[in-house]
């Protein structure tokens, strides 16, 4: 199901639409200010298995918590004042932050090492989707079988069948966001990619 959305200026009827389906615990595609995401809801295990399953992915595997701004992050990741100057400097944008987990974090998402990946993209659609939510979209990027992201909504349909919704927001990017981990208590870049990593190091 292709829905064509404005990123600029999202229609509020559309986002609804996307939110209910997100919240009878379907998984949809979105734009964001990198490439396009696959997601679902934090709360919905079986949501969280469809997501696992129809991305192939293994359960080790980390999935990204969306936030739709800094204030919503604290919920999820212990961020001292240290990480906190650096995520202010680079949220909203094309990051994902790795920090320690609190326990509001569901097990089935955490890592072994406790750590939680979070993201607050540049970009409204997604934004809004995790702000009328009122938690945050888990997040993975849709990706074709050779692994490189899907820039064309109707393929993103395409390659995953059983898909709830398809924010059709235009052509995507390529570049995967950059993976930065603070959960040691320094910067460490797993990822290189879209987001500068200039002022990171």
């Amino acid at each position: 199901m292709l829905l064509e959305i404005n990123v600029e200026h999202p229609e509020p009827r559309k986002l609804q639409r996307a939110i209910d389906v997100l919240q009878r615990g379907g998984v949809i595609a979105y734009p964001t200010d990198t490439v396009y995401g696959l997601g679902c809801d934090l709360m919905n295990k079986g949501a969280i298995e469809r997501l696992y399953q129809m991305k192939g992915m293994s359960r080790q595997k980390n999935l990204a918590f969306i936030c739709h701004d800094l204030g919503d992050i604290a919920k999820y990741a212990v961020v001292d004042n240290w990480a906190y100057r650096i995520l202010k400097h680079h949220l909203p944008g094309a990051y994902v932050f790795i920090l320690p987990a609190t326990r509001e974090v569901p097990k089935m998402l955490l890592s072994k090492q406790k750590t939680v990946g979070i993201r607050v993209p540049d970009h409204p659609v997604v934004v809004a989707l995790a702000k009328e939510l009122g938690r945050p979209v888990i997040s993975t990027t849709a990706t074709g079988d050779d692994g490189e992201a899907l820039i064309d909504p109707a393929e993103i349909r395409d390659r995953y069948r059983g898909i709830d919704l398809v924010l059709d927001g235009g052509a995507g990017g390529v570049e995967p966001s950059t993976v930065v981990d603070l959960s040691q208590g320094h910067v460490e870049i797993v990822r290189e990619g879209a987001g500068s990593t200039v002022e990171l190091t």
